[in-house]
């Protein structure tokens, strides 16, 4: 798929191509290579600052291990970014939009060819608390995968 430059938000059902470069905190923004900025759908994690919005699931894990554990999901990290962006380096995930996800973001679920589908991964890790709301019909299967264990 390709992506136009100033495209804000990849619409709702769209599939497309992510290659992580920068990330936020735990549930994203994952800045992609190919343009966007990912909200990962259906999870909640803290903010950097350690609060949680209102309305918002509130997980126990904190932000720093929220945002580590997701860049570490992703791939590997590389740096930081003057803005504080963790910097990763990672295989291409394969996403589905779930729509605008407020600003430039777009809300997706994203599969990792490492890891599965990240937002699950997140909530096995404990990293990340299940967004009712939000999760729809959506399943995580079980896994075996050793680095969710080291979360």
């Amino acid at each position: 798929m390709l992506l136009l430059a100033g495209t804000a938000t990849v619409a709702s059902g769209q599939a497309f191509t992510c290659t992580p470069t920068h990330v936020w905190d735990g549930d994203g923004p994952i800045w992609c290579a190919e343009g966007p900025k990912v909200r990962l759908a259906g999870i909640a994690a803290r903010e950097m600052d350690g609060t949680c919005k209102p309305g918002h699931p509130c997980p126990d894990a904190s932000a720093t291990a929220a945002r580590d554990g997701l860049a570490k999901l992703l791939g590997k990290v590389t740096g930081t970014a003057p803005t504080g962006h963790l910097l990763v380096k990672g295989s291409r995930l394969q996403c589905v939009s779930e729509g605008g996800a407020g600003g430039k973001r777009t809300a997706a679920w994203c599969i990792s060819p490492v890891h599965g589908d990240i937002s699950c991964a997140m909530v096995k890790a404990g990293l990340a608390a299940r967004w009712a709301r939000y999760w729809g019909a959506q399943r995580c299967a079980l896994s075996t995968d050793p680095i969710l264990r080291e979360l």
